[in-house]
């Protein structure tokens, strides 16, 4: 993972001894909160719905043991004990007492980790693929380069107040696990037929209230000159995107009306960059830049290709086999799996994990993968860098401490945001539809009987639990001060399982909360009963269409109106 320098070191202590300072004057009462409100939102400090709530960020999802200790101890000292990892690849805090956020900031700051640029207006943290660097089906590594967008980003005075926040996501395989389509950008690394490294750039995609996938308007991009190419499309938003209204602000909106028109002013804005620096003093990568992140991304001292194993010589069904066949992945070196650490289970919110099973799971990093961890888009933990030989060890520790629940893709194995119970933007709940819904589903052999299905919950428009793009997606909305629910089939976030990029459709008109599990239950009963042989949920959805499940929907309704 990056190093930091010296000069990275020293300017998070700076900008943490900076927010002191503001947080100092605001709780003094020479800063008023209007004032305080823009200063702390650089920082990742929110005040939600019954307390402040601060965002860290994990660019591209890489972490160290050493942080995931830090984030523990500001869990236990600072939290309720315990925080939520999420679909961006960050950690939120949300019971944080305001007048401690800068002791947590220099907390934060002592193990190369921040909050800037993880609210606001401006790039967010940059996300990648959580297997970058050892996915066996990996093109280019996309972590050197999502590192050197982090460092050119962060803090670029372009980019500081643009009309609304930005995403960006990058995959340097052929399969996307980073949900590209679906970002402000995506970026795809490739290769060309001379064997040189490249990218195409899609533009536009997002969720929200109107769902958009993203359009390429770059097929092969030479890799030094993204940072060009990014300048260009974020000017031409700056210039034209809009600022009147927040809910038609997003580069989605701008790019859908504007089409080619939009695509011209990018291409003629990016030659006037390189016109008007033509030696790339200040915006082409050097090659000696990329190789200095790039040594930051290498194979861990110690682990080197050794023969493979076959994990299922002589295992009998059971729990171990299921965890083998869910939660243990591919690698790019013989010999060496990715494991997932499943943070989905009965009676913990998804993607949620206490200040002990953090210090547990930087723990098995230190043991079985090297001290490196990886925050996934399913708010799991991952650890790259496994022996096959230690599998059975890890198996056992990570059972002992809740982590290998074998549901990986899986119906229990969802996404959901915080939702109403701490977000000052929802409108209904998540949390207790996802227990609800995990308890009704927690028979192993039921889930396996069912199979692959992406469920995603968001509690308002803004789709934080990327519920569009769900092969079954919750949409919390109010009716009069009631939570009622949205249900949409059939969404893809671009993954293999999943297939093209796609937004569900919705089914009918919303549910009340107490039906929610029921028509979940009738879905996949109808999904049951409609598919052929071995055919997966959104294979499905896609062969039938959504007739028969709104039918199935559409009678739980009539069943509690006759109740």
């Amino acid at each position: 993972m990056y190093a930091y320098t010296d000069f990275d070191r020293q300017f998070v202590h700076a900008r943490a001894a900076q927010f002191r300072d503001q947080l100092e004057r605001n709780l003094a009462g020479t800063l008023t909160d209007d004032e305080f409100r823009p200063l702390r939102l650089q920082n990742g400090w929110y005040v939600q719905r019954h307390a402040p709530m601060l965002r860290v960020a994990v660019p591209y999802g890489v972490m160290s043991s050493r942080q995931l200790r830090q984030l523990a101890r500001i869990a236990r000292e600072f939290d309720r004990g315990y925080g939520h990892f999420t679909t961006r690849q960050n950690l939120q805090y949300n019971w944080i007492p305001l007048p401690q956020a800068a002791d947590v900031m220099d907390l934060l700051a002592d193990v190369d980790m921040h909050g800037i640029q993880t609210s606001g207006n401006c790039i967010r943290n940059i996300t990648s693929d959580a297997t970058a660097g050892v996915a066996p089906d990996e093109i280019v590594d996309p972590r050197p380069y999502a590192e050197v967008l982090r460092q050119w980003s962060t803090l670029h005075p372009e980019f500081a107040f643009l009309p609304r926040k930005f995403k960006i996501a990058i995959s340097g395989a052929r399969e996307d696990r980073a949900a590209i389509a679906w970002h402000d950008i995506g970026l795809q690394l490739k290769k060309n037929e001379a064997g040189e490294v490249g990218f195409e750039v899609l533009v536009g995609g997002g969720m929200g209230r109107t769902p958009v996938i993203g359009t390429s308007i770059c097929d092969f991009l030479p890799w030094n000159q993204i940072l060009v190419y990014i300048e260009a499309i974020v000017r031409v938003y700056n210039r034209y995107g809009r600022r009147d209204n927040a809910y038609k602000a997003r580069i989605k909106i701008l790019v859908k009306a504007e089409g080619q028109a939009f695509i011209d002013d990018v291409n003629r804005e990016f030659a006037q960059i390189l016109q008007d620096d033509p030696a790339g003093h200040e915006h082409i990568i050097p090659q000696a830049e990329l190789d200095r992140v790039a040594a930051s991304f290498v194979v861990p001292a110690g682990v080197a290709a050794v023969p493979g194993l076959d994990l299922f010589a002589g295992v009998q069904p059971g729990a171990y086999k299921r965890w083998l066949e869910r939660n243990v992945h591919g690698h790019r070196l013989s010999g060496y799996r990715a494991v997932t650490l499943s943070l989905k289970r009965v009676g913990q919110a998804p993607g949620d994990a206490t200040d002990a099973q953090m210090d547990a799971a930087a723990q098995l990093a230190d043991q079985f993968s090297h001290g490196e961890l990886r925050v996934t888009h399913d708010q799991n933990l991952l650890l790259p860098w496994v022996r096959e030989s230690d599998l059975p060890a890890l198996f056992e520790a990570a059972r002992d401490n809740s982590f290998a629940t074998p549901n990986i893709g899986l119906l229990t194995d969802m996404i959901a945001c915080p939702g109403g119970d701490f977000c000052a933007l929802a409108n209904a709940r998540s949390i207790p539809v996802a227990a609800e819904i995990t308890e009704r589903f927690q028979d192993l052999d039921e889930q396996y009987d069912i199979g692959d299905i992406d469920l995603h919950i968001s509690g308002c428009i803004n789709s934080c639990g990327h519920h569009h793009s769900g092969h079954i997606g919750i949409l919390g909305v109010d009716k009069d001060g009631t939570e009622w629910y949205q249900i949409t089939l059939g969404g893809s976030d671009g993954s293999t399982l999943s297939g093209p990029w796609q937004a569900g459709k919705v089914i009918g008109p919303s549910f009340a909360a107490d039906e929610v599990g029921d028509v979940i239950e009738s879905v996949v009963g109808t999904y049951k009963r409609e598919r052929q042989a071995a055919e997966r949920f959104i294979d499905t959805v896609r062969r039938v269409g959504i007739e028969p499940f709104k039918a199935a929907a559409n009678a739980v309704r009539s069943s509690t109106a006759a109740r």
